[in-house]
């Protein structure tokens, strides 16, 4: 006999951070539930808690805060954060930033297969045009960028046909924690901007 999982659930238990109160969450049977949900992977919130980290560090250094981390078989490949301020760069967006530092070590243009991306801001067309540039497999992103976002919010370029390249993409992973992140630091900014005038 089959069992169930989803109609065997203790009483109380969490997904995707609400907590789950008998056979229903939000009005919705568990089953319906659980077929929007999306899982991570331990290794995947630990890359993606790295960029966070490297997104802090671009905000104490005045950058819009956007980490990047490349990961290859379980290794840091290439990293980096927002820069465009400080190397007076306008390319330099946490994603280059990262494949510029991948390159450099691995002394290739393209990077190994099942290579993946981990950024905590969707990736605007410059960006997403050098990660299909390099071959990157799987691409995970933290939070929407709605004004600018090229692989969901405003076009999907990562699965246009005449690319020769595709690249996996998933969404939303740590995505409240960088949001916040980003919106304080553009309260900072707004507040100091008050002040100077």
């Amino acid at each position: 006999m089959l069992i169930n999982p989803m109609t065997n659930l203790p009483p109380y238990q969490f997904m995707n951070g609400q907590l789950i109160k008998g056979p229903f969450m939000n009005g919705l049977p568990i089953s319906e539930a659980f077929a929007t949900c999306t899982f991570w992977s331990v290794q995947d919130v630990k890359w993606m808690q790295k960029a966070l980290q490297l997104a802090k560090q671009g905000a104490k250094a005045g950058e819009v805060p956007v980490g990047a981390v490349l990961v290859h078989h379980q290794q840091i490949i290439g990293q980096g954060f927002n820069e465009p301020i400080g190397r007076h760069d306008a390319t330099a967006h946490a994603e280059i930033v990262a494949l510029r530092d991948a390159c450099a070590r691995l002394k290739n243009y393209r990077l190994p297969l099942q290579t993946t991306l981990y950024v905590t801001l969707e990736p605007c067309t410059m960006c997403i045009g050098a990660l299909i540039h390099a071959r990157v497999d799987r691409l995970i992103y933290a939070a929407s960028e709605p004004r600018a976002g090229m692989v969901g919010s405003q076009m999907n370029l990562s699965v246009q046909p005449f690319y020769n390249h595709n690249i996996h993409v998933h969404r939303g992973l740590c995505s409240d924690h960088s949001s916040q992140m980003l919106k304080a630091f553009f309260r900072e900014r707004r507040k100091a901007a008050k002040n100077i005038t």
